[in-house]
């Protein structure tokens, strides 16, 4: 009787609507709860509220937990939920409250109650094979132009090219573009007037190259990602038109037996 009555809250049509809207309200609320003036004017209620959402959430997962234990630890989305909502529960006193900053994580759970950005992640964790040999390989690029900087420019700009990691970090900045120009290179050049033959390789390979990779990796994944879906809707809807048909064939066959009983 207990299951059945968990069962029932948890396919109300309602149900994950409501999950998602107190999501929202309790990111909200700890949001509010950075900031001194309403946590002076209205603390106590926001905590009290902190408090109340994090009973519900609690609550829903152990309604999901009873409702099919083993498929809840089968589903990596309920096991995301399990620690976001884990988190929340640590003690604010002690070595381990600095973990309870991290409640905010619980508006991630937003990822998991909307199919679309689930498929959103889906796809990015997809990608992330195709996107380990491209790391890899800027990796190589950053290392043998991190070499090469640091051995021509580090007497003159120690600040930026005296070691491998100030010239990585250096290169980094020239990759994103920001002040490249007049704040990196053109110094440079002042005293290095062939130094462009360096640069201007490097921001091809890197900015205007091997960063789209990561852009194709992605959109490739997340295409794969939607028709993946949309094959398992289709099989879905192939399904469900079969077991109606199959039903009217069963409608009509007890149809023709009662009709030909009188």
């Amino acid at each position: 009787m207990f299951k059945e009555k968990i069962n029932q809250i948890l396919n109300w049509r309602y149900f994950e609507t409501t999950i998602l809207t107190l999501i929202i309200i309790n990111s909200i609320t700890l949001a509010l709860e950075t900031s001194p003036e309403v946590m002076h004017a209205a603390g106590e209620w926001l905590l009290r509220a902190d408090r109340i959402l994090l009973s519900i959430f609690v609550a829903e997962l152990l309604m999901r937990l009873v409702h099919d234990f083993r498929g809840f630890w089968r589903d990596p989305w309920r096991i995301f939920d399990f620690f976001v909502v884990t988190i929340a529960l640590i003690p604010t006193n002690g070595p381990l409250s600095i973990f309870r900053a991290f409640r905010i994580l619980r508006v991630l759970r937003l990822v998991s109650a909307v199919p679309a950005m689930r498929r959103v992640v889906s796809g990015l964790l997809g990608a992330m094979p195709g996107m380990a040999s491209i790391v890899f390989l800027i990796g190589l690029i950053f290392f043998v132009f991190s070499v090469i900087s640091t051995k021509l420019f580090g007497h003159a700009f120690p600040e930026w090219f005296g070691s491998l990691g100030a010239s990585a970090y250096t290169l980094f900045q020239v990759m994103t573009l920001e002040s490249w120009s007049m704040g990196i290179v053109r110094p440079v050049m002042d005293v290095y007037p062939w130094a462009w033959l360096l640069f201007i390789p490097f921001i091809i390979l890197t900015a205007f190259t091997v960063l789209n990779l990561f852009i194709g990796v992605i959109v490739d994944a997340m295409q794969s990602e939607h028709e993946s879906s949309a094959s398992i809707e289709r099989e879905q809807m192939i399904t469900d038109n079969e077991k109606i048909l199959a039903e009217l064939k069963a409608l009509r066959q007890e149809m023709k037996t009662l009709s030909s009983t009188r």
